[in-house]
């Protein structure tokens, strides 16, 4: 073989391999989960960071002051700077302890366990007027006391509930939703050293609504530091505490009530408080055991916003077929795919047939709305669709359709037998039959109009037959919630 053919096949062969290695590296970086969840750096928080003695940074928190009539509570609230209801700026109920924490005490000044009696002061701290929040991740560590009408909370408000100016709220409570990421009160509540409650709060057309879920603090209490959170997305929240991934309650816009409006999809401020329970209260009222003072020690309080993760794929489902007129129910599986590592999504459903309903379920234990991503890239839900029937539809549909015949036949029938009844009288034949005549023909309307007639419209309301459309929604974790990350959308067939 020449020589330089020789040397073109080499550099042929060595074009070839380079190629083959560079497909393969672009193939194994093509597959690897390169957009999972990530929270990355707080995109506002406050570290308490300072000398003792540094005020509150007053550009992130406000100050509640006075006695707020609230849960049959005894205590008066103190902003740094107030000396009335036993406040004392000189023993300040909130303050910087110059070691990275903030330091929310509850002082006893008086005896009384009558609601309202402000027998203590302590401190309500709130981001409105400073921040409000939409979406994210929000955690605050912290270690909590403990005794009879102890009750520290860290938790959320609608910033639709803000003041208008009359000072009256433009969505009073519960209206304007309410996120509790961590409330404690004694045993005597239900809670105590090891127990906190994480709950949502909202109206109803019934009142008021809650759904929570207590978490039981392994091999420790409250009394050490533990971080207490949410991730908050579109139609969802997730509790946690300690560990982002340690998720133990999931709310979603599927588990209010119908007919009701899910109260989370908009801004938020934030609060941090220790309140005193008095007579009546959740946590029952202080005695001679509670310690004085009582201290609420935070480490920090941060808001994170998680990195875009891509839309699910929602697959290739089959189209459902239901029957109209009846109350019965269809469903197709649904196949899902994720980045692994992209955590919690939401779904739901709608559908444009008529006194029709859709459902989503998952296996998800801890929500049927929802399937986690956190490790798996994978998942499978039901549609399933149910359909209404028509008010008095299978009474229609036995005299107006094939059952018809049978009403025309037995008022025949009916006509007959009068007739051969008259005809053995001794009425004339010819009035007998005119009689008989007039008898067919009424006995005839009166059924035809009882039975509803060839031309007459079945009854209204219900699932009526025909082709329609079911639309999945899927959200993310990293959704803005103005529109679903994906849709798919399942042809329906009614019959």
């Amino acid at each position: 073989m020449p020589t330089h053919f020789r040397a073109t096949l080499m550099i042929l062969a060595r074009a070839a391999y380079c190629s083959i290695l560079l497909f393969a590296v672009l193939a194994f970086f093509a597959v690897m989960p390169t957009a999972a969840q990530n929270w990355g750096n707080p995109v506002w928080s406050d570290e308490f960071g300072g000398a003792l003695g540094t005020p509150i940074d007053t550009t992130k928190w406000t100050f509640e002051s006075g006695i707020l009539h609230v849960n049959n509570e005894v205590e008066y609230y103190c902003a740094p700077s107030t000396n009335a209801g036993g406040c004392n700026i000189t023993k300040p109920n909130a303050y910087l302890d110059g070691d990275g924490h903030l330091i929310i005490q509850a002082i006893k000044v008086g005896s009384s366990t009558a609601p309202d009696s402000g027998s203590w002061t302590s401190a309500r701290m709130t981001t409105n007027g400073t921040k409000q929040f939409q979406y994210g991740r929000v955690e605050s560590r912290m270690m909590l006391p403990v005794g009879p009408g102890i009750w520290p909370a860290f938790w959320a408000l609608g910033a639709n509930f803000d003041t208008n100016q009359f000072g009256n709220p433009v969505v009073p409570w519960p209206g304007c939703g309410e996120i509790d990421y961590m409330e404690n009160v004694p045993a005597v509540g239900g809670l105590g050293p090891n127990k906190v409650s994480s709950t949502m709060h909202q109206n109803s057309t019934t009142g008021l609504f809650s759904r929570g879920q207590t978490y039981t603090l392994p091999g420790s209490d409250v009394t050490s530091y533990h971080t207490y959170g949410a991730i908050w997305s579109p139609n969802m929240v997730q509790f946690y505490v300690d560990d982002p991934a340690n998720v133990f309650f999931v709310h979603t816009a599927t588990d209010v009530p119908a007919g009701n409006t899910y109260a989370f999809n908009h801004t938020f401020f934030l609060l941090l408080n220790l309140a005193v329970g008095g007579d009546g209260s959740w946590p029952g009222p202080f005695d001679a055991t509670t310690p004085n003072p009582a201290i609420m020690t935070v480490d920090f309080v941060r808001v994170y916003q998680p990195s875009a993760v891509p839309a699910p794929n929602l697959g290739t489902p089959s189209g459902i077929t239901v029957k109209a007129g009846a109350i019965t129910g269809n469903s197709t599986p649904l196949t899902v795919g994720e980045t692994a590592g992209s955590g919690r999504v939401f779904f739901s459903c709608t559908s444009d047939a008529p006194d029709a309903s859709c459902a989503v379920k998952t296996n998800d234990v801890l929500s049927a709305s929802t399937m986690d991503f956190s490790s798996a890239s994978s998942g499978t839900a039901t549609v399933t669709v149910t359909t209404s029937a028509n008010a008095g539809m299978a009474a229609w549909r036995f005299v107006g359709g094939s059952f018809r015949w049978v009403v025309l036949l037995s008022g025949a029938s009916v006509s007959l037998l009068l007739l051969l009844t008259l005809c053995a009288g001794p009425m004339p034949r010819r009035s007998q039959l005119q009689v008989a005549g007039s008898i067919v023909v009424v006995t005839a309307g009166l059924l035809l109009g009882c039975a509803g007639g060839s031309s007459a419209p079945p009854p209204g309301g219900g699932t009526t037959p025909g082709n329609y459309t079911i639309t999945v929604s899927a959200y993310t974790v990293s959704g803005s919630g103005t529109t679903p990350d994906a849709t798919i959308r399942i042809p329906l067939t009614v019959n």
